[in-house]
Order: C-alpha cells, then sequence, then structure tokens
C-alpha cells in the first residue's frame, strides 16, 4: 500500500494564530485515533506575509488513500467538509479568516542527503 499525504497550506492574519494551532491540534487528536493515521506534522513559516499574515503548512500522513477516505467519507460531498462524525474535514475546520488549501498527495520520490 502506498501512504497518501494531506498536505494544507494554512494562511493565518495576526492575531489569530493561537486559535489556527488549537484548531490544528483538535483534528490531529480526532485524527490520531483513526484506523491508518501514521503521523502529522506541522510547520510555522519564519517570515510573515506582507499583510501580516502567518503560514503554516500542516502534513497528515495516512497508510493509504482508503484509510484517507474513511475518515473524511462524505466531506468530499458537502460543501462544509462536514464528516459523519461532525467534524469539518478538507481543510474547513478553521474559522473565517483562515484560509486552508488541502491536498493530497503521494511520494513519488525521496532523496536522501546519502543519496546525492
Amino acid at each position: 500500500m502506498q501512504t497518501i499525504s494531506v498536505i494544507n497550506t494554512i494562511i493565518v492574519p495576526n492575531g489569530m494564530e493561537t486559535i489556527a494551532e488549537e484548531v490544528r491540534d483538535e483534528y490531529v487528536l480526532y485524527f490520531s485515533k483513526k484506523e491508518g493515521f501514521v503521523s502529522s506534522t506541522f510547520y510555522k513559516s519564519i517570515n510573515r506575509e506582507d499583510d501580516g499574515s502567518s503560514k503554516y503548512i500542516n502534513i497528515v500522513v495516512w497508510e493509504s488513500y482508503a484509510h484517507f477516505e474513511k475518515v473524511v467519507n462524505s466531506g468530499f460531498h458537502n460543501d462544509i467538509g462536514e464528516n459523519n462524525e461532525g467534524m469539518r474535514v478538507l481543510g474547513k475546520g478553521f474559522p473565517e479568516p483562515i484560509k486552508v488549501s488541502p491536498g493530497q498527495y503521494t511520494i513519488l520520490k525521496k532523496t536522501n542527503a546519502t543519496q546525492v
């Protein structure tokens, strides 16, 4: 089985960083209890955007696309992104005006320092 990485870019207005970080932590706790969850890594840019906002990257790795789909299930099929457990998935759990751009990716190549 090939793992899938769900990579979300999150733009957080100045002053909303704590809210965004708390929402992310709530979702990782939820996901971590689901079958197929592998890991989550959260990044924050060291530089602010021109408008003062902060950019975050959240990467959640699943054992397979099937595991990912099982968790988000109906989140693919409704406008609010809510699954059948009442969790808003696909980046839609963050309050406005936080902007989330979700995507699902598989690894094509991975190069380590010793391989170059």
